[in-house]
């Protein structure tokens, strides 16, 4: 096993060959994962790649690349580190119980390490509580006869061994897809983790894992997986393990290594992360908020604002932007909120950024913005923000917890 060789950079930079141990066998293992995502991950460069919106971590050909989060370039990039597990622990996709502040704040902490540690944490568990038994059908020769005699097969197989038969039956065991699709990841696990401190672990888990067939895991089996009063509980070490699977990579990279990339997009984290903060202090402010409601449009097309506040008879919209606007924002992203509040008869909407400085509200320059009423239209006075709120607390080390009531106060609701 090479030695695991590690590279951090953050969103929008460029990675070029022959920097930092990037080779060219790592840039085309790259090119192809972008191009099996619709190039949606890099930007091909001359002799290397630029880094979009997408952060995680990616582990090719004995080289792990981390991609942080950093909205703001000029920014101390000591500052950002941690920034992506934090979110996504607030988000929900890492389980908070099994992640503590401590792990947070350890160095050259492995992504890939943090989700294989949990997944493994998740295994455990399901084999100390025993793991849940079905009952299957199957097709094989037996030495006594049970259930449905497979006449052609019998005859075909046991001319010689009349002592056998060749039947279809039930069996009751640990052998179905759930167990397949946790042990498939747990063998992807082994391989990502040769030569680490997890390695052992996986083997344990290994051992003390049943029999089960080397079944081929597709997409639309894990989609179609149903969960029951008996099986609730594999529930998170399912979720782990689809992640794990689908993100694997066996036939897009160089050579006889394998890839496993686990990439988030930085717009739809900040969009998440804003909307479960919001959520959190709604029962506390008496207001409703929800996420991606949608409207039809033009043809099969809908409008879908990030996040939908209403308190008071009164509708609020605020599209969030993973990104800091250099003079003001752009005439399309104006064009966009505009639009969300006419179709939502909202009267303020926010573009809501990364950042400490804000502005006061400016009415659109419109007089046919309005909304029906009973008797006859009722004229609106709509007005839009560019609003900021802080990702880190004072301190600057931890997200800010006051992030929901700080966008309140931008829409001067508290």
């Amino acid at each position: 096993m090479k030695k695991i060789k590690q590279i951090s950079v953050f969103e929008h930079q460029r990675l070029l060959v022959g920097t930092k141990g990037f080779k060219q066998v790592h840039l085309d293992a790259l090119l192809k994962l972008n191009e099996y995502h619709d190039g949606k991950y890099f930007e091909p460069i001359a002799k290397g790649l630029k880094f979009n919106q997408y952060v995680g971590i990616i582990q090719v050909d004995g080289l792990v690349i981390q991609i942080h989060p950093k909205a703001d370039k000029d920014d101390e990039d000591s500052r950002w580190s941690g920034v992506l597990l934090n979110m996504l622990k607030a988000c929900g996709k890492l389980k908070a119980s099994s992640f503590g502040s401590a792990y947070v704040n350890r160095k050259n902490l492995n992504l890939l390490e943090v989700y294989f540690e949990l997944y493994l944490q998740e295994v455990d568990g399901l084999l100390r509580k025993g793991l849940v038994k079905k009952y299957r059908k199957q097709t094989q020769n037996t030495k006594a006869l049970k259930g449905k005699l497979e006449f052609a097969g019998h005859l075909q197989k046991n001319v010689i061994h009349k002592e056998r038969f060749y039947t279809t039956h039930q069996v009751y065991d640990e052998n179905h897809l759930l167990h397949q699709v946790l042990y498939k990841a747990l063998s992807i696990v082994s391989y990502f983790t040769k030569g680490t401190r997890l390695y052992d672990h996986v083997k344990r888990a290994q051992l003390n894992f049943p029999e089960v067939s080397n079944s081929n895991i597709t997409k639309s089996k894990l989609e179609n997986i149903k969960l029951n009063r008996k099986t609730k509980n594999y529930a998170y070490a399912l979720e782990l393990a689809r992640l794990i699977i689908l993100n694997f990579s066996p036939d897009i990279s160089s050579g006889k290594e394998k890839m496993l990339s686990l990439l988030f997009d930085m717009n739809e984290l900040w969009e998440t992360y804003i909307l479960k903060q919001l959520i959190k202090i709604s029962a506390q402010y008496n207001f409703e908020v929800s996420g991606q409601e949608s409207k039809p449009f033009w043809g099969n097309n809908y409008l879908r604002p990030d996040i939908v506040l209403r308190k008071n008879d009164e509708v609020y919209i605020i599209d969030t932007k993973w990104k800091r606007p250099k003079l003001s924002a752009s005439v399309n992203d104006l064009r966009q909120i505009y639009t969300y509040c006419r179709f939502w008869d909202a009267e303020k909407g926010i573009l809501l950024y990364p950042g400490d400085s804000n502005l006061e509200f400016q009415d659109y320059k419109t007089d046919d913005y309005s909304k029906s009423a009973e008797s006859e239209p009722k004229d609106i006075k709509h007005q839009c923000k560019l609003g900021m709120v802080n990702v880190f607390d004072e301190k600057g080390l931890k997200l800010n917890s006051e992030v929901a009531n700080n966008i309140l106060k931008l829409l001067e609701l508290i």
